[in-house]
């Protein structure tokens, strides 16, 4: 046999292992374990970019305003920070311009607004300073923690956990996301609410018991936050019932507003 032939035979054999490789590799990637079915990720716009913010978790403080938590029976110089979370395709994302559709849910007959401030994390961690609290915010948004106040309500004087009352569909309203880059960080300005042109909440995010930089502190001692964590930071005083018909009007100094009718 020459030589020329001993190396195309060589040559050939050598692409036929590769070939073998290649087509076991592909058969032994196709035979992992997938998803039975599709679950669609959560995710929020983001004002200016093409780009969106993927939501891991909803974090929200409860009675964060001094006059809200004594309307809610408590009392605002003793009591410590409290968090409660909603699922993440709580989420119903409104565009700014628009008055969107919001569903009057089931269950309830005392459904409740609560205007608040949303921020947005970028990266996160355990024990962080407030100082540093900050550093991990990557944008603002206008929310609204929409409560089925009676079923809360009911759970509460139960001993029982709420959720009922405040996890559930379409529950975390809110516009999209402004980049703290462009807008600065808001620890003070107006915040207020109206429904059919009357206004009902009106106060200022310097009013918060806890500051966003506390909050991410102290939620970060309990969880390790990380990108993708919102966190809804509380409501002032005069929340109260919509009914179907209605429309809320949203406002915080420095952010668009936002607009819902209950349906």
């Amino acid at each position: 046999m020459s030589n020329v032939d001993r190396r195309t035979i060589l040559a050939t054999g050598a692409l036929a292992l590769a070939g073998t490789a290649v087509q076991g590799g592909s058969a032994a990637a196709q035979a992992g374990p997938k998803s039975i079915f599709p679950v669609g990720t959560t995710t929020i716009p983001i004002v200016g970019e093409t780009d969106v913010f993927p939501v891991r978790r909803i974090y929200c403080i409860g009675r964060n305003y001094a006059a809200h938590a004594r309307e809610m029976g408590s009392d605002p110089n003793r009591e410590p920070p409290f968090f409660f979370q909603k699922p993440t395709d709580a989420v119903q994302n409104v565009a700014i311009g628009t008055v969107a559709d919001h569903p009057y849910p089931s269950l309830t007959k005392n459904y409740h607004y609560e205007v608040e401030l949303v921020a947005a994390l970028k990266s996160g961690g355990t024990n962080i300073s407030a100082e540093q609290a900050l550093d991990h915010v990557y944008g603002y948004a206008l929310g609204l923690d929409m409560t089925r106040r009676d079923l809360q309500r009911a759970m509460g004087d139960e001993k029982k956990p709420w959720e009922i009352g405040k996890s559930f569909d379409r529950s975390a309203v809110l516009g999209p996301i402004h980049p703290a880059a462009k807008t600065g960080h808001f620890t003070k300005g107006a915040i207020s609410l109206a429904v059919n042109g009357t206004i009902k909440q009106n106060s200022n995010l310097q009013n918060m018991i806890w500051s966003v930089a506390e909050q991410i502190s102290k939620l970060s001692e309990a969880f390790e936050l990380k990108a993708g964590d919102i966190i809804y930071s509380g409501t002032p005083e005069n929340v109260g019932p919509v009914v179907k018909g209605d429309v809320i009007l949203c406002k915080i100094e420095g952010l668009p507003d936002m607009s819902i009718r209950i349906t």
